[in-house]
């Protein structure tokens, strides 16, 4: 390797070794019972890349130099079925896009919905998502964010429980006594599982959410293009036409709930690419039309 290359490849490892890990909760974790649940963790050359049992919540921070940092912020939910996190691709690699332009991110690991770590399953991952929406907002100024933009980002399952983040703020499922606002300032929700309804839902995400017999109740609660309204947040969504795993009607009748609801919104949809479709791009690439679109909305600017 030459001596350049080796001195470029070193500051960015030192950069990435020294993001912050915190524990999500400070005190006790809500609806948890207590069950000594082992972590599962997948690696590859060296890094995370698949978590299984997650019962301890998680942020990791990635803050962007000072010379090219926009204030905003962006809470990343990897997605996993709700069966486990695709920590690297939908995570890490994305976390270090975004400071790259000026965006901090947080890297949420979240619990994943299991009856012997919970008292309430279904609720779980979303606790932990207002949660990391608090702790952003709340710390804002020691890093040096604007607290009025702070989004949250989610793929597949993901995509779900950032949604339901979006569309379920005005109940606090976390001890909440400064009031602090759990409102995402914006979505970006990629190839997103949204609805918990049995034609449109991903039934593995569905099952794993809220058990093998859900009630009609908790399917409409948890189908969040249902739960949109006027002060749903700007959103961002894309995914193809040929996804076999989480169908596309999801965005679409999440992005028709939101014209009705006149947020301001953009969704981008391709034909082919299946589900995970952007895990095989640059994510400079995909995601330019992302960063168009915040920059626009005035999200960075």
């Amino acid at each position: 390797m030459r001596p350049i290359a080796l001195i470029l490849f070193l500051m960015v490892s030192m950069h990435l070794e020294a993001q912050q890990i915190i524990d999500l909760y400070q005190d006790a974790i809500p609806n948890s019972k207590p069950y000594p649940m082992k972590e599962i963790v997948t690696e590859k050359n060296g890094q995370i890349a698949w978590i299984q049992k997650v019962s301890k919540p998680t942020l990791t921070i990635y803050q962007p130099d000072k010379e090219i940092a926009t204030g905003a912020a962006v809470i990343i939910c990897p997605g996993g079925g709700y069966s486990g996190e695709s920590y690297l691709k939908e995570g890490t690699i994305i976390a270090e896009t975004f400071v790259r332009k000026g965006i901090a991110a947080f890297i949420l690991k979240y619990r994943l919905p299991s009856d012997s770590i919970m008292v309430d399953k279904s609720i779980g991952p979303l606790q932990d998502a207002q949660q990391a929406i608090k702790t952003v907002r709340q710390n804002a100024s020691k890093w040096e964010l604007d607290p009025e933009k702070i989004g949250i980002m989610g793929f597949s399952a993901g995509g779900h429980l950032a949604s339901t983040a979006g569309t379920h703020f005005d109940k606090s499922y976390i001890p909440n006594d400064e009031n602090i606002s759990l409102r995402p300032d914006f979505m970006v929700l990629i190839y997103p599982v949204i609805s918990m309804k049995d034609e449109l839902t991903h039934p593995g995400s569905q099952q794993n959410l809220l058990g093998n017999a859900p009630s009609e109740e908790q399917k409409l609660l948890f189908s969040n293009e249902l739960q949109v309204g006027p002060n749903t947040p700007l959103t961002w969504l894309t995914h193809t036409g040929d996804d076999n795993v989480v169908s596309v009607e999801n965005s679409i009748q999440f992005y028709q709930a939101l014209i009705r609801n006149e947020i301001l919104s953009e969704m981008h949809l391709y034909p082919k690419g299946n589900h995970g479709f952007v895990l095989s791009l640059p994510t400079e690439e995909w995601m330019q039309p992302l960063f168009d679109w915040m920059d626009k909305s005035g999200i960075v600017n």
